[in-house]
């Protein structure tokens, strides 16, 4: 599961051009939204995509997407669970 972790926070970085912030700055149950790293309803978006690019899975409901983008952890498990 950390190996994921990692993956994930080095694809978010990259997806999403924060060249600003290393993979350090980010904590495992920080928040992607808001407080957290900031990201808008565009960053979901292109979270989605990457879902479903590089882990084959499709999310067709928002809402879905809100709970599972709340962190990296819960990012990590939802793909654990899910991925194909």
């Amino acid at each position: 599961m950390e190996g994921l972790k990692l993956e994930l926070k080095e694809k978010i970085i990259e997806q999403l051009n924060l060249e600003d912030i290393s993979i350090d700055e980010i904590g495992d149950n920080d928040p992607l939204f808001g407080d957290g790293l900031g990201l808008d309803s565009i960053d979901a978006l292109e979270l989605i995509v990457m879902l479903d690019k590089d882990y084959g899975i499709k999310l067709s409901d928002p809402k879905e997407g809100k709970k599972i983008f709340e962190s990296i952890e819960v990012m990590a498990t939802y793909i654990a669970k899910h991925r194909k």
